[in-house]
């Protein structure tokens, strides 16, 4: 087993800390999600490191908002913006049809949480449709664009992932009961076995994958969450202590660290909380690593269900 990595950066740090001395000139990015929450700050700290950057974003004007006042921020002018609605298999082969050239650092950071029992047209459930299925789909359809150059595929999980395994038997909540959260937390367990699975497929190709909890932000990511339920998850998740938000700027932090620390140069499969390698998950703790989300078996079923459920490769 490697030795657990940790990093001079920690719960407090910002994502342009993290950057601050890094040349990422030459370099290409696309962050899914990046016109709202963390995903304005990944955007911002990586063009303020000389990236070139691809917003990929359902609301395409809110994108070139943040484009513009990102660009005028960080003085790089660098910084596009192209439609991307995960939930939409057609709209995500298009992006990834699109693409010209190589891509360093795909950063797979937009999600929904906790929402109704929605179905897409295909009849998945939608938030694994979105966090799973969307950013599956898309990463595939870069790979090409990922070996040509090495890279890395960075996974925004969460905390939540503790909810829930992937439960490969009802994936869609068709016979069980609808939880939102055990649907929350078994979509983001399948961004961490994502990053396993492509660590043993695609070390070869020079392309890692590896995962994070970005940290409790207050961002649009709550939106379909009553003030009162939040202040609950918030106790919950604070156990005998007040759980101590971050800032988005702080939020993305974590995501920086995995795109660009020479720290993790070379490995997959990882997962990390407050800019360091998570500790394995403990009974009765809010933080740490889940075993089934570390699980190669699991990672690789994972994968199979997605390919074929799909009809992508790679």
């Amino acid at each position: 087993m490697s030795e657990r990595i940790t990093t001079p950066f920690g719960f407090e740090t910002t994502a342009l800390e993290v950057v601050e001395g890094v040349d990422l000139s030459g370099r290409r990015a696309v962050v899914t999600g990046g016109a709202s929450g963390i995903g304005v700050e990944t955007v911002r700290a990586l063009a303020a490191a000389g990236a070139e950057v691809t917003i990929a974003a359902r609301d395409v004007e809110a994108g070139e908002r943040v484009a513009a006042t990102l660009a005028e921020a960080t003085g790089n002018k660098a910084i596009f913006v192209a439609p991307l609605e995960l939930t939409s298999q057609d709209s995500v082969k298009q992006f990834a049809r699109s693409w010209d050239g190589p891509l360093h650092l795909l950063i797979n950071n937009a999600g929904v949480m906790a929402t109704p029992l929605t179905r897409t047209p295909e009849g998945w459930e939608l938030q694994f449709a979105t966090n799973h299925f969307g950013h599956f789909t898309l990463t595939l359809g870069l790979f090409d664009a990922l070996r040509a150059e090495g890279a890395r595929v960075v996974n925004v999980s969460s905390a939540g992932h503790l909810a829930s395994p992937v439960v490969f038997d009802d994936l869609h909540f068709e016979r069980r009961e609808y939880d939102r959260w055990q649907a929350y937390g078994q979509s983001k367990t399948a961004n961490v076995l994502f990053g396993v699975e492509a660590g043993r497929r695609w070390a070869s190709e020079g392309i890692t994958m590896n995962a994070l909890m970005p940290g409790g932000i207050l961002t649009a990511l709550q939106r379909h969450i009553t003030p009162e339920e939040l202040q609950e998850r918030i106790r919950l998740r604070g156990g005998d202590k007040p759980l101590k938000l971050k800032t988005p700027e702080q939020g993305a932090a974590t995501t920086l660290v995995l795109a660009v620390s020479p720290l993790v140069e070379g490995r997959s499969g990882l997962y990390f909380e407050d800019c360091n390698e998570a500790l394995p998950h403990t009974a009765g703790m809010t933080d740490g690593l889940a075993a089934y989300a570390a699980d190669p078996e699991a990672a690789a079923q994972l994968w199979k269900v997605s390919e074929e459920t799909l009809k992508v490769q790679a």
